[in-house]
């Protein structure tokens, strides 16, 4: 009997490793997150050991992914990105070309991101941050927010968040229009009034009050949100980006900020991580800030080990895999 060697790391926790195990005889799974982080400060000998452990691998599953992963791992089948993203993994062309699988975890935490998006769009337009500043400048300064109700929200990227958000735009009784990559020709669907194809960007841009970035990271979509962009969106317009960072050019969306170009934006996600101490965007009073935190939920780490888990019990039964990434579209 052939054993099913696995490596794992990161959110899969060494506690989880009899669970794994239990799925079929033949699993063998060992923890390599220690082995990694060694090897990663230049640790001789644990560069030695992971090079004998996966050069017997035949599934990899974790966050971070090692040096010339093929080069060592020539017996690898199947590899479990523990997050949404998988763009980095596809920086390698040579991945991109085997015949190696692909999942991710698309998908299993879509709510949290959505729910960041609609909370920025209600931070906006009910003044949370001026209420902030009178509260710490003790004012009392009444003002006349303004309301979801009537206004036209703007989704790019209809996959697993941007359904989400566009259901609770519905029942703000907001308008909604959506750009999906699949989509050849105007058309509708369950929480969308109009979904459109990427050549309808343009259109959504112009319509729309707030516009949500809920798109994957690909060749495609890298600095999709720059100066012509903004120039097309309506000058009260509200952009939040909870997606990947260089979806949007920051040094042009700095700009149009402080041009007030669109009237404001919200950022969860940056091109570098953490933000560069000096970027222009720290300054600017009309960007909300979060550092990343939108798919951060306390339930995350045993969502992805019950997913890995799933998969895993297809893979030894050949079956399909959950969450599978089509190598060639990105996501």
């Amino acid at each position: 009997m052939e054993p099913i060697n696995i490596l794992v790391n990161d959110q899969i926790a060494e506690d989880v490793l009899p669970r794994i195990a239990a799925v079929d005889p033949r699993v063998k799974v060992t923890h390599i997150g220690k082995l990694l982080s060694a090897e990663l400060k230049g640790d001789a000998a644990a560069t030695a050991e992971m090079d004998r452990l996966l050069a017997e691998a035949e599934v990899y599953a974790g966050m971070r992914i090692p040096a010339r992963l093929l080069a060592r791992a020539p017996k690898l089948k199947w590899v479990q990105v523990n997050q949404a993203g998988v763009d980095r993994v596809l920086l390698d062309e040579e991945f991109r070309r085997s015949p190696v699988i692909l999942t991710n975890v698309g998908g299993i935490h879509s709510f949290a991101p959505a729910e960041l998006a609609i909370q920025c769009c209600l931070a906006w337009i009910k003044g949370t941050v001026e209420c902030a500043r009178q509260k710490e400048a003790r004012l009392w300064q009444p003002f006349s927010p303004g309301v979801l109700r009537g206004k036209t929200m703007g989704i790019v990227g209809y996959g697993n968040i941007g359904p989400k958000v566009a259901r609770v735009a519905k029942a703000f009784e907001m308008w909604v229009i959506a750009v999906r990559k699949s989509a050849t020709k105007p058309g509708k669907a369950r929480y969308a009034d109009v979904i459109l194809p990427p050549s309808g960007l343009n259109r959504l841009l112009a319509e729309s009050d707030f516009v949500v970035m809920a798109t994957p990271l690909t060749p495609e979509t890298y600095h999709m949100m720059s100066t012509a962009q903004f120039a097309a969106m309506k000058k009260d317009a509200f952009l939040v980006n909870v997606s990947r960072g260089p979806v949007v050019d920051e040094a042009a969306l700095a700009v149009a900020l402080k041009d007030k170009r669109i009237a404001g934006a919200a950022l969860d996600v940056f091109e570098q991580e953490p933000l560069p101490k000096d970027s222009p965007l720290w300054e600017l009073p009309n960007l909300l800030y979060s550092p990343h935190i939108a798919g951060y939920i306390a339930a995350y780490p045993s969502m992805v080990q019950d997913l890995f888990i799933r998969n895993l019990q297809r893979y030894v039964k050949g079956d399909r895999l959950e969450t599978l990434v089509n190598k060639k579209r990105g996501y």
